[in-house]
């Protein structure tokens, strides 16, 4: 009999994990279809098992076991490595075990030499923490803070399981922002296209025909033409002139000052403003319940959230409240100070602190924003369809009366 790690889904597409003892891999496999439940991963403890389920993965024979098929450590391969962690950790693995077991089972060769990094490290004398703190481009200070105050409190598998649980909702929520942009963005590109092929092919044409005609074009048409003559000979200066641009203004936005103005614009356009300001409040929020669930100091949460929220300007008001409670004030003072934050915000942190359930609070805060962004997205894309319509509509309109216009003057002439 061994013992076999596994995660599924069940009905509701909720994960599950656990342990079961079996004499073969397929056992666990029926045993768990039988309970509905559909197996994402299975790992076997015994190391001899695991590695025989390996020779027949490299040969294309066995489902459910990964082969290293890409190089980089995208969310998903960080997403299953800490899933699989928590369950072998919560199972009563050693981390040493627990390393060399899911070493065999990830899809990416730089995860596969990281987490064998990992245990040679560990192998040495060194933290769980203190080696992943060597790997700063896989690992983000959230999880080396995260995993160093599991390590203080012997809570190890239940923080890796939080941190998952994290990253998840964090992958699916920027899941939605991108289904929800890819249509208007896919609608916007064919239309520029149709609008250019019109403005290069169609226009000429008709500038062609209009010159056997000896008439005085209408404004509108002359107008039309010269965009269509200044398109045809300066396209490809146009397209490098687009393409300097885009590069100097990366270049400028990489710079302080930069960021600084252009999450300034961002956050003050209108109807979109809002929208840009929640997103980055969401994942700050979603951090700070995270971290203050794992039992991490709010000073330590704080300054943990300021490196890694992703935003100039909201690391700049997250550094300002980290000083105002260093100072002995309530987070909720300096949250209101800072102006940033909405006042339902400011008010469940006041009552999550006077409650003792500060966490909680950051999370249902981070449920108002994500169901906030994703109304807000969902609305958007009903409405950016029928006014990309009318828009582009507008502008054939204009382009098909002004090629027309000279032809019902020279039926007026004739």
């Amino acid at each position: 009999m061994s013992k076999y790690f596994y995660i599924a889904r069940n009905k509701s597409g909720v994960k599950v994990n656990g342990v079961e003892d079996a004499s073969s891999e397929e056992e666990v496999v029926n045993r768990l279809q039988s309970r509905d439940l559909v197996v994402i991963s299975l790992i076997s403890e015994t190391k001899g098992d695991t590695a025989g389920m390996t020779q027949k993965q490299e040969g294309g024979k066995k489902a459910g076991f990964r082969i290293q098929r890409h190089s980089g450590v995208n969310s998903n391969d960080l997403v299953l490595f800490c899933r699989q962690l928590a369950t072998l950790l919560g199972a009563g693995v050693t981390i040493l075990k627990s390393l060399d077991i899911i070493s065999l089972q990830v899809s990416s060769r730089r995860l596969y030499t990281v987490v064998k990094n990992l245990e040679r490290d560990m192998e040495g004398g060194a933290s769980f923490h203190q080696a992943m703190a060597k790997h700063p481009k896989v690992f983000s200070d959230l999880w080396i803070n995260l995993v160093e105050s599991g390590e203080a409190s012997g809570n190890l598998a239940v923080v890796l399981a939080r941190l998952a649980g994290y990253m998840e909702r964090s992958a699916a929520f920027k899941t939605k922002i991108i289904s929800a942009v890819i249509y208007p963005a896919i609608l916007f590109v064919v239309a520029m296209g149709a609008l250019v092929f019109l403005t290069v092919k169609i226009i000429p044409t008709f500038a062609e025909l209009f010159k056997g005609f000896n008439i005085t074009l209408p404004l509108l048409t002359r107008i039309l033409i010269k965009i269509s003559e200044l398109m045809r000979h300066y396209f490809f200066i146009i397209i490098i002139g687009i393409v300097v641009g885009v590069i100097l203004f990366r270049k400028y936005i990489a710079t302080k000052p930069g960021r600084r103005s252009f999450e300034n614009l961002l956050f003050h356009l209108p109807v979109f403003g809002e929208f840009f300001r929640v997103l980055v409040v969401e994942r700050f929020t979603s951090e700070m319940s995270t971290l203050v669930e794992s039992g991490v100091p709010i000073l330590y949460s704080l300054e943990i959230a300021e490196r890694s929220v992703g935003n100039l300007t909201l690391g700049e008001v997250i550094h300002k409240i980290k000083e105002g409670v260093r100072d002995g004030k309530n987070l909720s003072q300096p949250l209101e100070e800072s102006g940033f934050f909405d006042p339902m915000a400011v008010q469940m942190v006041t009552i999550g602190e006077e409650i003792g359930e500060l966490s909680a609070m950051f999370k249902r805060l981070n449920d108002f924003y994500t169901q906030y962004a994703d109304t807000f997205l969902t609305r958007f894309a009903s409405m950016f369809e029928p006014i990309m319509l009318v828009v582009i509509g507008a502008i054939v309109g204009v382009i098909v009366v002004g090629m027309f216009l000279p032809v019902f003057q020279i039926a007026q002439i004739s």
